[in-house]
């Protein structure tokens, strides 16, 4: 039966909760007061402060582990072992035609140690140590593809960051020329050489520009909110942030496609993975196959008894093998057995086994062929993007200095009284939008050279300063 609340309660406190003083803000690693931080400052401060790289740690120091537990199987297993207690027998028999009922009462101690050694399966721990060994490998690709990914998220922000500052600074700039319009509109007037539309019209440019500088302003304080948030930090942090560095490629050569592509498949983590999987399955069936093969193994033991206890083996303990053979009509024993054991029938089982790792390999195989695919799909996107975005920026930049070169030019011939103030408002326009196009563009450029750097697998650290 629910529960709900009365109407009274509903309208003094609506729907709310009450406050919890427990809830504080939340913590991290507090930013360096004064600090300018460069796009490898945030990585550092993202890698130390990010999740996902420790959890990546954790499951490679986890894949290490197995490794060396699967390592082990090639060393003996030494067991001690140490019983006491107290016997009991009952029984009866005739003799002579008398009737005998025999009780008998013992008890001692018995110490035992084992050892059981497995000394040749047919390669089927080496093919386990294989697996193992494979599995290591592709959790330690997985913590370097982690980094990469958070390199990855942390430059698009640093860069979605730099173009929101290039913009404010180009909103900036126009409205700096608007007042400097505005101001050469007014001299005109006061000279009557103007009119009060033009001023008027002068006017409504700069409450356009200080409109577009608002709007400027607010993407630039979003993109430092969605930075510090990929980061890890706090939203409430002040964080300097330094300007991007120049960017590092100007050009595309479509000759080394081939090379680039080439060289990225042998280095993305994604398809060292597939490759080290198809390596650990087909270990596996290695190791399936050996269930089929006998084993050949020592088993030995030494033991000291006190009391008169009749004890001859040790009981299983877990995972723990019996003790035999133990002789129980001496004080100190010892064996050493040589066995061959060759597994006959089971079932079926083993059979499934086998089919169930062929399987396994063969899917792991087509993996690899898809990643192989999907990786060349991207790359070959990931450089065409490139190419273009480096296309835009050139053409952007050649309509910003014919926008600025129209711009100066429709300025001084109205300060001269030969122009019209309709081709200097037209002027400020275009010169405002040719300065936000070339920051949209060069950040795209700029996002899609690091997009191509992880999809060849090279972004291991900040753009600009690896390989």
């Amino acid at each position: 039966m629910s529960v709900r609340p009365t109407d009274a309660a509903v309208l003094q406190h609506g729907f709310t909760l009450p406050a919890n003083p427990s809830v504080d803000l939340p913590g991290g690693a507090a930013p360096v007061t004064g600090k300018r931080y460069a796009l490898a400052d945030l990585i550092d401060l993202a890698q130390e402060l990010n999740p996902e790289t420790r959890i990546a740690w954790n499951q490679a120091r986890d894949a290490a582990l197995a490794a060396g537990i699967a390592r082990s199987a090639y060393l003996p297993r030494l067991t001690a072992s140490v019983l006491a207690g107290a016997q009991s027998k009952h029984g009866g028999s005739a003799a002579l035609g008398q009737s005998i009922d025999p009780r008998n009462r013992a008890n001692g101690s018995l110490a035992v140690l084992s050892l059981q050694w497995l000394l040749f399966d047919f390669g089927q721990r080496e093919a386990l140590v294989t697996v193992a060994d494979q599995h290591t490998v592709i959790a330690n690709i997985q913590f370097t593809q982690a980094h990469q990914r958070l390199i990855h998220a942390v430059s698009l922000a640093f860069l979605r960051h730099a173009t929101a500052r290039t913009r404010m600074d180009a909103t900036t700039a126009s409205q700096a020329d608007a007042k400097g319009l505005l101001a050469a509109a007014q001299a005109r007037l006061q000279h009557g050489q103007g009119t009060v539309m033009d001023v008027a019209q002068a006017r409504q440019q700069v409450a356009q520009a200080a409109l577009a500088q608002v709007a400027a302003q607010g993407e630039q304080e979003e993109a430092y909110q969605q930075l510090l948030a990929t980061i890890g930090i706090s939203p409430l942090a002040t964080l300097e942030i330094a300007d991007a560095p120049a960017r590092p490629v100007s050009h595309v050569d479509e000759a080394l496609l081939d090379d680039v592509v080439r060289s990225a498949l042998q280095r993305r983590p994604d398809v060292l993975a597939a490759v080290a999987a198809q390596q650990a399955a087909s270990a596996g069936v290695r190791a399936a196959r050996a269930d089929f093969l006998p084993r050949l193994f020592v088993s030995a033991s030494g033991s000291r008894r006190n009391g008169d206890m009749d004890i001859s083996a040790v009981p299983s303990v877990g995972e723990q093998a019996p003790t035999v053979n133990l002789l129980s009509s001496h004080r100190w024993s010892s064996s050493l057995l040589f066995g061959l054991s060759v597994p006959l029938y089971s079932g079926g089982e083993r059979n499934a086994r086998l089919a169930q790792a062929r399987n396994r390999a063969a899917m792991v195989a087509n993996s690899l062929d898809r990643v192989k695919l999907d990786a060349v799909a991207e790359i070959v996107a990931a450089h065409s993007r490139l190419r273009t975005r480096l296309q835009a920026t050139n053409a952007a930049q050649a309509l910003l200095e014919a926008s600025q070169l129209a711009h100066d030019a429709a300025s001084a011939a109205y300060q001269r009284g030969v122009g019209s103030l309709t081709d200097v408002l037209a002027a400020d326009r275009e010169l405002l939008q040719a300065r936000i196009s070339l920051a949209d563009a060069d950040g795209a450029a700029r996002a899609a050279s690091v997009d191509l750097a992880l999809a060849c697998g090279n972004l291991g650290t900040a753009p600009g300063q690896g390989d």
